[in-house]
C-alpha cells in the first residue's frame, strides 16, 4: 500500500527475491479487499495517501528498484482523476502497467491494463480478458475478497485448464496465497504467484521481516 514506509518495502521486496510489485493505491470502499488490505488503506488514507502522494509516492520507488511496479486501486478514483490523466501521470511516475480490480473487461478498453479472471468468469469473459490484458494475466483463485486462506483454492486447476485454452500469455494466481507451500502449489499450476495480504502482514514488523517472507516465497518456487 502507499505510503511513507512504501520505499523501505519496496527495496525489501526486491532484495528478498520479489520479481514485480504492486503498490495499493488507497480507496475508502476497496471492495475486493479482505481485512488485511482495508486496514492498511484506511490507514494510508488517514495519512493523507491521495492520487497525488501515491503517485508521488510510486515515482519514488521507482527511483530505488528495478523490478516492475503496478498500481492496483479501483474505478472510482481514475473516474474522479480522469482517466487518460491517470494513465499518463501513473506510467510517468514509473508504472509498468495497472490494475483496475473492479473495472470490466469491456469498459474503458483504451486503458491498458492487467485484466483479471476468476472462477465465476464465462468463457467469453475469459478470452476477452486475455486479449486485451497488458503483459500477464491476474487469475483470482477464489470467488470473493483478498486474504489468507488455509489452503489453496480447488478452484485454481480448472481456472488455468479453461484460461490456457485461449491464451498463451503467463498467468499469475492471486488472492487467498499466503504461504511458501501455497505459493509453490499454485506455481506448478499457474506461471507465478501473487501474494498480497500476506505480505502486508510480514510488513507489518518491518522491512527486514518483509524481505524474509518474500525469500521464503522465492525459496519455495525455485
Amino acid at each position: 500500500m502507499a505510503g511513507a514506509d512504501t520505499p523501505d518495502l519496496a527495496r525489501a521486496a526486491e532484495a528478498g527475491g520479489a520479481d514485480l510489485i504492486e503498490i495499493g493505491f488507497p480507496f475508502s470502499d476497496p471492495l475486493a479487499d479482505g481485512p488485511v488490505i482495508r486496514r492498511a488503506a484506511e490507514k494510508a488514507l488517514a495519512e493523507g495517501m491521495r492520487t497525488a502522494e501515491c503517485l508521488e509516492c510510486l515515482r519514488t520507488v521507482r527511483e530505488q528498484v528495478a523490478v516492475p511496479l503496478v498500481p492496483m486501486t479501483y474505478a472510482s478514483l481514475l473516474e474522479a482523476y480522469g482517466w487518460e490523466r491517470f494513465d499518463r501521470d501513473a506510467r510517468a511516475a514509473g508504472a509498468s502497467s495497472l490494475i483496475v480490480a473492479d473495472l470490466p473487461v469491456d469498459e474503458h478498453v483504451e486503458l491498458r491494463r492487467v485484466q483479471l479472471v476468476a472462477p465465476t468468469s464465462t468463457d467469453e469473459r475469459v478470452a476477452l480478458a486475455a486479449a486485451s490484458t497488458d503483459g500477464w494475466l491476474y487469475l483470482v483463485t477464489v470467488a470473493g475478497t483478498t486474504g489468507a486462506r488455509a489452503e489453496l483454492s480447488p478452484a485454481l486447476a480448472p481456472l488455468v485448464e479453461r484460461t490456457r485454452a485461449h491464451t498463451d500469455v503467463p498467468l499469475y494466481a492471486g488472492f487467498g496465497i499466503s504461504t511458501p507451500a501455497q505459493a509453490a502449489a499454485a506455481a506448478e499450476l499457474a506461471d507465478g504467484v501473487v501474494v498480497g495480504s500476506a505480505a502486508l502482514l510480514a510488513a507489518e514488523d518491518g522491512a527486514a521481516a518483509l524481505e524474509r517472507f518474500v525469500g521464503q516465497l522465492r525459496s519455495a518456487l525455485e
